[in-house]
């Protein structure tokens, strides 16, 4: 037996990488042929246009009609509109108004008063 390996000539090599450097660049041009990619960014576009006009719908909803922010403490929500001509009143006054602002201020920062812990089920 014969324990030595034979060299193999260095252009050997060579021809070993331009091939494999041929074949990877033919499956990189044939694979997209063979393979259909679905059109994701369509159904994405759609997907976010439904949802930018829903939040464009709820600010126009919140800018313009009445509604309770947190009803247990009284405050509420109001128009643009509405919030400018109150505002324009109060600056008639500066002194009450500020009275009225620190009066609101401190109603809304006031903790909510204590409810009775409802029993656990799994008690």
């Amino acid at each position: 037996m014969n324990s030595e390996i034979p060299e193999k000539p260095v252009w050997y090599f060579g021809v070993l990488f331009v091939a494999a450097c041929l074949f990877g660049g033919a499956l990189v041009l044939v694979i997209p042929l063979f393979m259909a990619v679905p059109a994701i960014d369509a159904d994405r576009a759609a997907v976010r246009t439904k949802a930018l006009v829903e939040i464009r719908t709820a600010e126009a909803i919140a800018l313009t009609t009445p509604g309770w922010v947190d009803q247990a403490r009284g405050i509420v929500r109001l128009p643009i509109a509405t919030a400018l001509q109150l505002s324009e009143n109060a600056a008639r006054n500066p002194a009450a108004a500020r009275a009225d602002l620190l009066a609101r201020a401190a109603k809304a920062a006031a903790p909510l008063p204590k409810t009775a812990p409802q029993p656990s089920a799994f008690e």
